[in-house]
């Protein structure tokens, strides 16, 4: 199959949710086309079947913000066209859904059909989509999609409550490599970090609110006087400096290391011993589910799609939003030396049910059922 795939270009999990599985597609033999306005960021070597068109947005003085619908939705047709894709795959319903929709309303008027597959990541149904003046945009591009997925069984289950959707919503869970995200002798890296053998914390994110950064602050601030331990905080975003001061605030500062985005992660959580996720909302846990494929057990909430992939007292445990001390008492329970070994065979367990290798055959049925649906209405 030839593949379009419209996606943001960036660490977050939609971004690399969908350059992962077009990097997947491409090692199975289909030809993938990535239409972004830069290339994304895990698109980083070259493969023969994989092909990257920029989305140019240009500037003119009638318009106080670029059109970038407009001109996706321009590059898509140009695409699909020359290109002569079967099908087309945008993650996030806006823009993405809604300047598919348009440019397939331009192919039909010349005489090309092109399926569209919308898949829905979270903040754009959870957020984004709930916003008033986007809410009916959102509604009418995924009723309009000719396929629509989402990544949990929680976030099917809140679009349809939340739109008046029609369309059958396939649930297709994230997945990880496993060939790179795996345990990695890296003790000399964790020698530099923990000097005194202590324990090793890790969380990852785009550091938004709903991450709530602050909430690890002050799980580490409290498990560190019982149990020697460090704080690796990787990524950026809004809320760093506030928490930067935070943990000077805390007395914290030479116990916890801010250091930014990392590409590498895997080697980050080689030698971590617990993965942090307090968040507000997660329709999945993609950094939760790299931390486990590298065998490192996960504190998180019980909120969206976390129940989904964390599981309490096997890989892990789940807390209600903001209840420090029970994950203070969850994190100290893992941490012990009796418990450790036995929850980390257990994060790794559960991840290999998430393998790309599992998950991408289940895109690829999708799409061929998609493709024979629009031949039949033809």
């Amino acid at each position: 199959m030839k593949i379009g795939i419209v996606c943001y270009p960036t660490f977050g999990g939609s971004g690399v949710v969908a350059t992962e599985l077009g990097k997947a597609l491409a090692k199975n033999g289909h030809e993938v086309h990535f239409i972004t306005y830069t290339q994304p960021a895990r698109l980083d070597f070259f493969n023969e079947n994989i092909f990257y068109h920029e989305v140019n947005i240009a500037s003119y003085p009638l318009f106080q913000y670029p059109p970038y619908e407009s001109a996706l939705a321009g590059k898509m047709v140009d695409v699909v066209k020359y290109e002569e894709l079967d099908i087309l795959h945008v993650h996030y319903a806006i823009p993405h859904a809604t300047s598919a929709f348009l440019a397939k309303q331009i192919l039909r008027c010349q005489g090309i059909n092109i399926p569209v597959i919308t898949t829905l990541h979270g903040t754009d149904i959870t957020i984004v989509g709930k916003d008033a003046t986007l809410s009916p945009v959102v509604t009418f591009s995924i009723n309009e999609s000719d396929g629509v997925t989402t990544v949990s069984e929680d976030l099917q289950k809140e679009t349809y409550n939340a739109f008046k959707v029609r369309k059958e919503i396939e649930v297709i869970p994230n997945f990880v490599d496993l060939e790179r995200f795996k345990k990695q002798k890296k003790e000399h890296f964790k020698r530099i970090i923990c000097p005194n053998d202590e324990k090793l914390l890790v969380h990852t994110s785009n550091f938004r609110r709903v991450k709530r950064i602050d909430d690890i602050i002050k799980v580490f601030a409290k498990l560190k006087t019982s149990i020697p331990s460090k704080l690796l905080l990787v990524g950026d975003g809004p809320e760093r400096v506030a928490m930067e001061q935070l943990s000077r605030d805390l007395g914290l500062g030479e116990d916890v290391r801010f250091v930014g985005k990392l590409d590498a992660i895997e080697e980050v959580l080689s030698v971590a011993d617990l993965f942090l996720m307090p968040s507000e909302k997660e329709s999945f846990g993609l950094a939760a589910l790299e931390a486990m494929a590298c065998e490192v057990p996960v504190i998180s909430t019980n909120t969206g799609g976390l129940p989904e992939l964390n599981v309490h007292g096997v890989t892990g445990f789940l807390s209600n939003v903001g209840d420090v001390a029970d994950m203070v008492k969850n994190a100290t329970y893992i941490l012990q030396d009796e418990n450790l070994p036995k929850f980390k065979a257990n994060a790794l367990a559960h991840a290999q049910e998430f393998d790309i290798s599992k998950i991408v055959p289940k895109y690829e049925a999708y799409y061929e059922r998609i493709l024979k649906e629009q031949e039949v209405v033809q």
